[in-house]
């Protein structure tokens, strides 16, 4: 079985680092693969090294009709069995003939419209949430399957707090995420005003750095702040930290959830859609309101104090991605879609 993944973005966020670690691990499983990607795209090399077969041709030009036919060729080259479109750029440029010789998989990481997807046969939802969303603007039940994601959590021992001059004694909160609105960072920032014995590590870039950065002067809090920039020691953070938060405004699932859980870090969040959906509160995580950051600040005072709600959110989370949310999980069920897939309709490999 051959299959042709397509990442078109060159970001380095949630979608793209899950689409890498699910190559890297069918390329363990044994499958054969080739990936659409960029040459400047942040984890290229990593792939490269892995020994998977790399086409960073056919975006190599910004015109999107030659991406269309550079892809065309690929293909014709290549016969995979299933193409695999990570996100709506990926699916922009198949074309909508190309699954009428073989599955083309659309997959969605977060409430996209299936109109975007004209290219794609079959759809994979991160949370059931998403799938019924499939499926109410269009997609058939049977062509709309549900895989979420599952964390990337190597064995690091804890970070050394004194690398971001953060004192012995503090309370460490920590975020991963971009620096991005729709993140809720700013009303983190304003519930740290009211938490003198926290520090705040954030871990990730964006468009909103130099905002938060003013802010947190303005509020008086920037002595205690550590903007660490994007970060590959992501299981490191977690285990040095006292609170993992998730304050999103806007979060479909949420990667980080999983990351908490599997590192053992109690974990607050707000009840935007995935959080909700997900975080039992009280049992496996916190849930507080969006955009009340006196909630947030008083979440975060009451875990502190708690010792034994400390241990039951991370006994329970630990649990919870146990049972469902592990690498091998995950995997073996992306490879039983594919077989299901190649199974059910043998490719025309006529061109």
């Amino acid at each position: 079985m051959l299959i042709l993944h397509i990442m078109a973005s060159r970001a380095l966020g949630g979608a793209e680092t899950y689409s890498t670690d699910v190559i890297l691990s069918l390329q363990r499983a044994g499958i054969r693969q080739c990936v659409v990607m960029a040459k400047d795209a942040p984890r290229y090399q990593e792939l490269k090294d892995a020994g998977i077969t790399l086409a960073p041709g056919v975006l190599a030009v910004p015109f999107r009709p030659l991406q269309k036919l550079l892809l065309r060729r690929l293909l014709k080259k290549m016969q995979p069995d299933i193409v695999h479109c990570w996100l709506r750029r990926a699916a922009g440029i198949v074309s909508p003939a190309e699954s009428q010789r073989r599955p083309v998989i659309g997959w969605f990481g977060g409430y996209y419209d299936p109109r975007h997807f004209k290219s794609c046969s079959q759809f994979v939802g991160v949370t059931q949430d998403i799938v019924a969303h499939m499926i109410k603007n269009g997609v058939a039940p049977a062509n709309a399957a549900f895989i979420p994601t599952f964390p990337d959590i190597a064995p690091l021992p804890p970070v050394d707090r004194s690398q971001f001059a953060t004192p012995k004694e503090a309370r460490i909160l920590l975020t991963l995420s971009r620096l991005h609105p729709k993140k809720g960072l700013d009303s983190l920032l304003t519930a740290l005003r009211d938490l003198p014995e926290c520090y705040l590590w954030m871990a990730g870039d964006g468009p909103l750095r130099r905002t938060l950065e003013n802010q947190a002067g303005t509020l008086g809090v920037i002595d205690r702040v550590r903007f660490l920039g994007w970060r590959t020691d992501r299981a490191a953070l977690l285990r040095a930290a006292d609170i993992c938060l998730l304050p999103s405004r806007y979060e479909p699932f949420g990667t980080v959830i999983l990351e908490a859980w599997a590192a053992g870090t109690p974990l607050i969040a707000c009840n935007s859609a995935g959080p909700a959906a997900h975080i039992r509160d009280g049992d496996n995580g916190l849930l507080v309101p969006v955009d009340d950051a006196a909630g947030l600040a008083q979440a975060v005072r009451q875990l502190l104090q708690d010792e034994d709600l400390r241990r039951r959110l991370v006994a329970q989370g630990f649990a919870t991605y146990t049972q469902s949310y592990t690498r091998e999980a995950v995997t073996q069920q992306w490879l039983a879609l594919y077989r299901r897939l190649r199974t059910a309709r043998a490719p025309d490999t006529t061109q």
